[in-house]
């Protein structure tokens, strides 16, 4: 709990920097956005300042933006107030999702699992997305992994990268970065069942199932 606690005051501390760089929605979301979603209800888990909620936005009939950050969470009030978008922003874990059984029709929950500090943190978020999503549900997964150009590692490891401030102040950031036959074991130890998978941008993705349906 203490190690998550971090990450959240991490992402306090830098919320209006971070939201200032994230501008526009990962071309791997507008193509699961483009492929899965048509109507419903949508969740942006880890939602940060919104962009991917507004991408969800008019494609669906309700969009949940969750967020550990109650930092990152006021940047995405700034930007659904400036580009008139809807969503309903939740402060929540996501390994303890603030979500009813079965909610979800379809979810995005990428560049936020790699943050949770342990595995069985880890494990516990990619089960309460298996919970909220309904039973025909898709969600797209995504975690920073070895595949990136910048980690000579070719297994899972844990480790931090700074984030610098205005003023050249630097913040430490907790990641565990995925190794591609890792994340597709950890999903398979999940509630979740795989639909397909990829690697992409330095990143592993996979859509997802609560069921075989």
């Amino acid at each position: 709990m203490e190690r998550r606690r971090a990450v959240m005051e991490t992402y306090d501390r830098i919320a209006d920097h971070f939201a200032s760089t994230r501008e526009y929605a990962w071309p791997e979301v507008e193509t699961f956005v483009e492929d899965h979603v048509d109507g419903g209800v949508a969740l942006d888990l880890g939602c940060g300042n919104g962009r991917h909620a507004e991408q969800l936005s008019p494609q669906t009939d309700r969009v949940l933006g969750v967020d550990v950050s109650r930092g990152l969470l006021e940047t995405a009030r700034e930007r659904r107030c400036e580009r008139d978008f809807a969503v309903e922003l939740i402060q929540g874990d996501a390994a303890w999702l603030p979500v009813v059984d079965d909610a979800v029709d379809v979810a995005v929950y990428v560049a936020t699992l790699h943050h949770l500090p342990t595995r069985e943190a880890r494990l516990d978020s990619l089960d309460e997305l298996a919970r909220v999503l309904a039973p025909d549900g898709r969600a797209l997964v995504s975690a920073w992994s070895t595949a990136h150009d910048r980690f000579e590692e070719t297994e899972g490891f844990d480790t931090t990268v700074d984030w610098t401030l205005p003023g050249d102040e630097t913040v430490d950031r907790f990641y565990h970065i995925y190794d591609p036959e890792e994340f597709a074991a950890d999903l398979e130890a999940s509630t979740l069942v795989t639909r397909s998978r990829a690697v992409s941008s330095g990143n592993c993705y996979a859509v997802v199932s609560p069921t075989t349906y």
